[in-house]
């Protein structure tokens, strides 16, 4: 995961990690750009760059992918609501290198309905958002085959607080409720663009029940497409996902301990079958990684694959009298789950009573409880607690990354053909009102060097800002 300061500093982290083996790419973006502002909006000052990489225009875009191999790296951006101006300058920025966007392949999040559950990364109402990411998959259905264009993502669920039930459940009736949107709104069969849904889920530290988890999950998935989807394409029925060990786990207190977290966290997760790994580096819970924490991270994977053997076999624990009976009781807890949101009128109407929200507050509130009374051990935090302060080097983005990023995107206004950068905006308001698909005319957008605010502000124009109201 590396995104920091300004496209150039990230470009050159992304350098490092294929330098020292990594086989893709994933993209942390700034909380200005994850919220869909500019880096010179008043509500952006004293972020830019902070917490991921700083991107307002095609330019900045086009450095960050320099030198990166777009048609043999697969690129996963972490991206939610300004998800279409962001793809649509990946999807710009191969075209201008002379790449057909049938050759190019990642990943982006663009999981709205988990932003109103957990993370709170807010644009648009929950409907106007879902209708944003139909329009995104029916697009890479037809324009971007090896694209994931949603990564259903139970992850910032977990961090949240919520229980691994929770978590399995909520994520998968999202991914239900994306899959009807799309075939009501789009017309499109399932097996025509289920087969390019991703999942994203979280490796906890209870070791068999993140196992246990994982495997659940596959089997939830391949019965509802099969047998509510009526999908015939046993593509479709596969549960293809990524798992990043828990960021909520990692502790400020005795931080190398971090290290171990993460590798068994890793090793839950590869045994439960994930298909791409993210293991969180040691100093997280206290700043952006360093190189050295990077590299222990990565090479814990590379341990992991290439010495262990733990990948060589699929599902390695079936059979495990524990680890069927476990996987049994979560699938069942999680079909409960699924049958009351059902009886909601799905996940759109069980978020707007709050439904998920109040589930995960509860589950975290007892969570916490359970630390503090030392029930649940967290080594450093209750138990084997030591005063003795361990030194960490910290990164920190100084603050003229900001300045040099406003001139930039100044710079960039000032050049640009303004009669364009209107028709463009224009265009994009007028496909939201009829409806029509809007990737199309982000694509030519940015090309005009429209900037991620300026999109996003048209979407706000259109379906209005969505306020979160507070249930927890």
């Amino acid at each position: 995961f590396a995104g920091m300061g300004n496209a150039k500093t990230t470009n050159e982290r992304w350098h490092m990690l294929l330098k020292e083996g990594q086989t893709g790419l994933s993209t942390a973006f700034d909380f200005p750009t994850l919220m869909g502002y500019d880096s010179d909006c008043p509500k952006a000052r004293g972020e830019c760059g902070k917490c991921g990489v700083a991107i307002d225009t095609l330019e900045d875009f086009m450095q960050l992918v320099e030198g990166i191999p777009m048609d043999k790296v697969t690129t996963s951006m972490t991206i939610n609501p300004p998800a279409t101006s962001l793809w649509a300058m990946y999807c710009a920025a191969a075209e201008i290198r002379g790449i057909p966007l049938t050759k190019i392949g990642g990943t982006i999040q663009n999981d709205m309905l988990k932003e109103f559950i957990a993370q709170k990364t807010l644009m648009c109402p929950p409907d106007a958002s879902v209708r944003l990411i139909s329009d995104t998959v029916e697009f890479g259905t037809k324009y971007v085959p090896r694209w994931n264009t949603i990564s259903i993502s139970g992850y910032h669920i977990r961090e949240a607080g919520a229980t691994a039930v929770q978590e399995l459940a909520f994520t998968l009736r999202d991914g239900m409720e994306y899959v009807e949107d799309v075939i009501r709104r789009k017309g499109l069969d399932v097996d025509e663009f289920a087969p390019r849904l991703s999942f994203f889920f979280n490796s906890h530290s209870d070791f068999f029940e993140e196992i246990a988890k994982l495997r659940a999950a596959r089997r939830i998935w391949a019965k509802a497409m099969r047998d509510r989807y009526k999908s015939k394409d046993e593509r479709s029925w596969w549960m293809r996902f990524h798992t990043q060990t828990a960021g909520c786990s990692l502790t400020a207190q005795q931080p190398y301990n971090n290290v171990v977290r993460t590798a068994t966290q890793a090793l839950a997760a590869v045994l439960g079958g994930t298909q791409s790994l993210h293991t969180n580096s040691l100093d997280e819970v206290l700043c952006l990684p360093s190189d050295h924490a990077v590299q222990i991270a990565l090479r814990t994977q590379q341990i992991i694959a290439e010495e262990t053997g733990a990948a060589n076999t699929i599902d390695p624990l079936a059979g495990s009298y524990f680890v069927e009976a476990l996987t049994n009781e979560m699938e069942e807890k999680a079909w409960e789950y699924i049958h009351k949101i059902d009886e909601m009128g799905g996940m759109v109407a069980a978020i707007e009573k709050g439904f998920p929200q109040l589930e995960i507050a509860d589950a975290a509130y007892l969570y916490q409880r359970q630390i503090d009374s030392g029930e649940k051990i967290m080594i450093g935090i209750n138990k084997y607690v030591s005063d003795e302060a361990t030194p960490i080097p910290l990164i920190e983005i100084d603050d003229s990354v900001e300045t040099q990023q406003i001139e930039r995107l100044q710079a960039v206004r000032r050049k640009r053909d303004g009669k364009a950068v209107k028709k463009a905006l224009d265009d994009i308001k007028n496909a939201c009102k009829k409806g029509d698909n809007v990737m199309p005319y982000c694509i030519e957008a940015v090309k005009s060097l429209v900037s991620v605010q300026e999109i996003c502000d048209v979407y706000r124009e259109v379906y209005g800002e969505y306020r979160d109201p507070g249930l927890y």
